[in-house]
């Protein structure tokens, strides 16, 4: 074997190994850290899709014990977690989604506007007081990814 092969081989190898390594370590650091993602959602119409997008996240990455979400309604959306107007399926979701832990915001603003109480939204909504998209740069900047499908 000439000096040229032998050379590339070893640098080969080398390659190999610290892309091996590196690979590890990012395994390793994300295993402790659960994804974060905060989704947006203020179009009525946009409902359903959405629901279904976070639970194909939930469903894609293995179960809510692998992610943590937060979903964050503000605007003419809202009108579809009132408990008096939720069809059966957007209850059934909700219902599911508190279960697995997921955090369900409702603008405060939205909500005064709406002339809506806490009470009178689907169980398991918090408020966020000062503002649906305040609530949004807050988990942004506790490091979720935004999404809004």
């Amino acid at each position: 074997m000439n000096r040229r092969n032998m050379l590339w081989s070893a640098v080969s190898a080398l390659g190999a190994a610290f892309g091996a390594s590196r690979a590890q370590a990012a395994t390793d650091a994300n295993a402790g850290n659960k994804l974060r993602v905060a989704y947006h959602l203020s179009d009525a119409e946009k409902v359903n899709f959405v629901l279904g997008n976070i639970q194909n996240h939930i469903d894609g990455v293995g179960g809510p014990d692998h992610v943590t979400i937060a979903l964050v309604i503000h605007g003419p959306a809202l009108k579809a977690f009132h408990a008096a107007q939720a069809t059966p399926d957007v209850s059934k979701r909700v219902g599911d989604f508190s279960k697995d832990g997921v955090e369900l915001a409702a603008c405060g603003n939205t909500m005064k506007a709406q002339n809506v109480s806490l009470k009178e939204l689907l169980p398991g909504f918090v408020s966020a007081e000062n503002g649906g998209v305040v609530r949004l740069a807050e988990l942004q900047a506790q490091g979720y990814l935004y999404l809004r499908p």
